[in-house]
């Protein structure tokens, strides 16, 4: 294992990535942004293509698809992408003598190097298995496809560790960039939460690959904001809102970090490697048949709760429980995909409820801000990218002004509460401990 960045100076990045004679990094960040670019539009595409096929209907909204179709409809699809996982899973096993190395893990302890077939491959079957309905984010692929362009590429270029760590995690962001149109967010994802740093000095090289990726991607994939919302205004009732749902989404966020950690190193090994993906997204299927809001990464339903549009609180309280559960399911069983969406649907779920149910006593604030700030606060404080949140909230839909002070309030309160209490993020609890200690003392410095 190479040394990881914080056995020497964490804080302390070559200044010759602005310097001329640096050319040979500047060409690779273009081409990875290219690369990311084509990359999450050739896999978006594939999604979609899936996605039509199982359930017979939209290639872009899972829950409108799958509303159409009847129960052994849901519950065969499910137990279909859980033996898709089964096969996937025995055959990347052989792909690699060891264990698959996640992107984060190589950034910080490989020097950014990762097993591309490997890595490919996984990226391949996240895309099946998102497509058929696994609760987990569809960004993990793309994300995969950019690290794994930016990892040839300074393999190409002869390219230094440090240079090729920053690379990646470059290559990281643009792909998340381009699958969802959001240049200046996933660049500053890559950053904050990948890299682990926002200095000044990274910044341009993460912007280039960001912009490039998203520019790309637009020639293939449309250029529209994700979620549609409710018309927001800040008023002095929505600032305290914002007070009142942020920290309880960071003691929430809290109990999610963790669980996603005991369901990543809880996966199943040997024969039931193969068994416990059929068996967990069979249930999941048949769950489906009463709540169908739990398939795929949770974009409809948190565009349903940003509109304003709201569910009964039965269902909402229903769906605050089962979603991110049926997301931990299937993260546990092996299948692979991102936990970007799921966990920004987990807060769009929780702010809804809080406001709700706080509607009744403190009234003031729109069904659909509560969801958005909910979903904020619960995406900063499970990534721990506070600054990368804020931006990525304002691109994914197409405004900011209208909400963006109560969302800083609700981003800053829920980081604060989460960091006190567990300073993991959903990304840091795949790490061994020993390897997040080295992490979180390399991200102090860093911060300034």
């Amino acid at each position: 294992m190479s040394p990881s960045p914080a056995a020497s100076d964490p804080g302390r990045i070559p200044a010759t990535f602005l310097q001329p004679g640096a050319s040979r990094f500047w060409l690779a960040v273009l081409l990875t942004g290219v690369g990311a670019g084509l990359g999450a539009a050739g896999l978006t595409r594939l999604l979609e293509a899936i996605q039509h096929f199982a359930w017979s209907g939209s290639g872009t909204h899972i829950l409108e698809a799958a509303s159409r179709v009847g129960a052994a409809h849901r519950v065969l699809v499910l137990v279909g992408a859980g033996l898709a996982v089964a096969v996937g899973q025995f055959v990347l096993v052989r792909l690699s003598s060891g264990n698959g190395i996640d992107i984060t893990t190589a950034i910080w302890f490989e020097a950014g190097r990762l097993p591309v077939v490997r890595t490919l491959a996984s990226a391949a079957l996240s895309v099946v298995v998102v497509g058929m309905g696994a609760s987990l984010g569809r960004e993990g692929a793309p994300k995969q496809a950019g690290a794994v362009a930016a990892d040839l590429l300074a393999d190409r270029g002869g390219l230094s560790d440090e240079q090729r760590r920053l690379l990646v995690a470059c290559g990281a962001g643009a792909g998340m960039a381009a699958a969802y149109g959001v240049p200046l967010g996933g660049a500053l994802f890559a950053l904050e939460v990948l890299r682990g740093m926002l200095a000044l000095r990274l910044v341009l090289p993460a912007l280039l690959a960001s912009v490039t990726a998203t520019a790309v991607s637009w020639i293939f994939l449309p250029d529209a904001p994700t979620y549609r919302l409710a018309q927001a205004a800040t008023t002095p009732a929505t600032l305290l809102w914002a007070l009142l749902i942020g920290p309880v989404c960071g003691a929430a966020a809290v109990g999610y970090v963790r669980a996603v950690a005991w369901a990543d190193r809880n996966k199943p090994s040997g024969v039931l490697r193969l068994a416990a993906p059929i068996l967990a997204l069979g249930l999941l299927g048949v769950a489906a048949v009463v709540f169908p809001q739990l398939l795929g990464n949770g974009r409809d339903l948190a565009e349903i709760l940003f509109g304003g549009a709201g569910l009964p609180l039965a269902l909402l309280f229903s769906l605050l429980v089962l979603k991110p559960a049926a997301t931990l399911l299937c993260l546990g069983s092996g299948a692979p995909g991102g936990l970007f969406t799921p966990s920004l649907t987990f807060g769009a779920l929780l702010g809804a409820a809080l406001g709700g149910v706080g509607a009744r006593f403190l009234p003031g604030a729109p069904a659909g801000l509560c969801a958005l700030l909910g979903a904020g606060a619960v995406l900063a404080a499970t990534t721990q990218g506070s600054v990368s949140t804020v931006v990525l909230m304002m691109e994914l839909t197409g405004q900011g002004r209208g909400f963006v002070a109560p969302l800083l309030l609700s981003v800053v309160a829920a980081t604060l509460v989460s960091r006190a209490v567990e300073p993991r993020s959903i990304y840091d609890a795949r790490l061994s401990d020993e390897e997040v200690r080295e992490r979180l003392a390399a991200r102090e410095p860093s911060a300034h």
